[in-house]
């Protein structure tokens, strides 16, 4: 990816994710985005680097900040 391409990405995944972790400073969000994409960046197919930062990045935000509002932890619980 070029250069232009890599901030559109950083841009509109951070965008999504400060969305959905309202509580967490943007500058949080964007910098967790940023390190997610940087290391992806060497990845052989590009074509995903997007969606695995997103991945990433979201992973790492909920361990911080908890579960975005609007979604429900999953719980494993036995069937009665």
């Amino acid at each position: 990816m070029d250069d232009t391409e890599k901030r559109d990405t950083i841009a509109k995944v951070t965008d999504r994710l400060a969305a959905r972790y309202p509580d967490a400073p943007r500058s949080r969000v964007a910098r967790v985005v940023a390190e997610e994409y940087e290391s992806l960046d060497a990845s052989r197919i590009p074509t995903y680097i997007p969606t695995l930062v997103e991945h990433g990045a979201k992973n790492r935000l909920k361990r911080e900040f908890g579960t975005a509002p609007g979604q429900f932890l999953s719980l494993d619980l036995p069937n009665v």
